[in-house]
């Protein structure tokens, strides 16, 4: 539709980046818990069997995909006067909290009914964050064209995501326990709705502090240029192939994190204390991005940051079951792993401007949608994964003590497979090489936007 852009005056630059910045606090706070402690509630508490789960993660999620792909065909095709993604904010807020809420409850029904509830609100979940999380990543090249810029709002974004996953991880089950009084499913649905309320604020608080910088072309785009432009750009097919390995171990290992701590280290507190050292750190890691991005560059940042991240990982390898190195390991750890999250969405926007400056289409909401997907399609991966290894392990809910095929199907889970995948993730990046160019690609965007 044609709608005037909102005249508004420039937000001052903390404000937007604050504005933005708690966006993913809002979305940590749901998807935190969903990361962390979706698997487990499902089998433990719903009683589900792990490949019934494991089969509804890998189906919902690759049809959950195609929301992501309609979504950011939206965008590209939404002109109002608030902007193109930012209206995704006001309208998404309410159906995300709601089926936040309604994930983690317990209906007093069959157990193929409770199957069923499972996927309608799983898969409403996903589809309610894809229309706040695509906005997210698709609103960034419209907030400034300044690259320092981005990733400050990248590092201020990461900054409150972390925060978000530290308020979940340290807090969380705490909550369940003491709110639900010893009964977990009472604690469990009454901690999503405060998380739920709270993450519904924070969007509105985001939806009235950001704005975007008007459009230069209302050029409609099709489908067909759209899949053309992202045919020929090169550093994003790069950047996508990554996408699948990064995001892939990160959901394999959150995943088993709970199983990881109570069945091989036999320490399920423990469990809270490294989730927490995996939220807390990378916030404050994350401030040291845009300095050392500058020195760096954000490929080699990367690189670096995912070998940190590595070398914390086979720490807690040789650690076996000792608290202490355990724990040195999860630091270190943390804070390649804050720095690698921080620069890998300042680098989303970069690919955006390469594909406008090759073949003057500005697709932004395409490739955050394509990006989204991709994570998507990592997700029921990883999920699918999790829970044939569960499933292969024969793994029994509530035993504390498991057979030697199921610890080795949850270290494989919690370590080895991660840290393959981080492997995978750092040679496909050796082959990134937007960096390199993008100082030029920038002077003649905007050469061609002043004329």
């Amino acid at each position: 539709m044609d709608v005037l852009n909102e005249q508004t005056k420039p937000m001052s630059k903390w404000r937007q980046r604050i504005g933005y910045g708690v966006s993913d606090l809002a979305c940590n706070l749901i998807w935190q818990m969903i990361s962390l402690y979706l698997l487990f509630f499902y089998t433990d508490i719903m009683e589900l069997s792990a490949a019934s789960v494991s089969l509804m993660f890998v189906l919902t999620r690759f049809a959950d995909g195609i929301t992501d792909l309609l979504v950011g065909y939206l965008i590209d095709h939404t002109n109002t006067r608030w902007g193109k993604s930012r209206p995704y904010f006001l309208y998404g807020a309410i159906p995300f909290a709601l089926f936040a809420f309604l994930c983690f409850n317990v209906p007093n029904i069959s157990a193929t009914g409770k199957l069923v509830y499972a996927y309608i609100t799983y898969f409403g979940l996903s589809c309610a964050y894809t229309l706040v999380n695509v906005p997210m990543a698709s609103i960034l090249p419209s907030l400034t064209n300044d690259a320092n810029e981005r990733t400050a709002l990248s590092t201020s974004r990461k900054f409150f995501g972390f925060l978000g996953a530290t308020i979940v991880s340290s807090t969380a089950l705490t909550l369940v326990n003491r709110l639900g009084h010893g009964n977990q499913i009472v604690g469990f649905r009454l901690v999503m709705a405060i998380f739920g309320i709270i993450g519904c604020g924070l969007f509105f608080f985001t939806f009235f502090n950001v704005r975007e910088l008007p459009v230069v072309s209302t050029e409609k785009v099709s489908l067909k240029n759209v899949l053309s432009s992202l045919r020929k750009n090169k550093p994003w097919l790069i950047f996508a192939l990554n996408i699948l390995f990064m995001w892939t171990g990160f959901f394999i290992q959150t995943s088993a994190l709970v199983y990881y701590f109570a069945v091989v280290v036999k320490s399920q507190g423990l469990s809270i204390t490294v989730a927490t050292i995996m939220s807390i750190v990378p916030m404050f890691a994350n401030f040291l991005v845009p300095i050392i991005a500058k020195r760096l560059g954000k490929r080699n940042l990367y690189i670096s940051a995912s070998l940190v991240q590595m070398f914390g990982l086979l720490i807690m390898l040789i650690a076996g079951v000792d608290h202490a190195v355990i724990l040195v390991g999860a630091f270190i750890s943390a804070i390649g792993y804050g720095m690698k999250e921080s620069i890998y969405f300042s680098m989303q926007a970069d690919p955006v401007d390469y594909g406008e400056w090759k073949t003057g289409l500005n697709v932004s909401g395409s490739l955050s949608a394509i990006n989204g997907f991709l994570g998507k399609v990592a997700q029921a991966i990883a999920g699918g994964i999790a829970g044939a290894f569960l499933a292969w392990g024969n793994y029994r809910p509530g035993l504390t003590v498991q057979s030697s095929q199921a610890i080795v199907a949850i270290k494989a889970m919690y370590l080895y497979i991660p840290m393959f995948l981080i492997v995978c993730s750092v040679v496909t990046m050796l082959f990134y090489q937007l960096d390199r160019i993008y100082p030029e690609i920038k002077r003649e965007l905007e050469e061609q936007r002043n004329k």
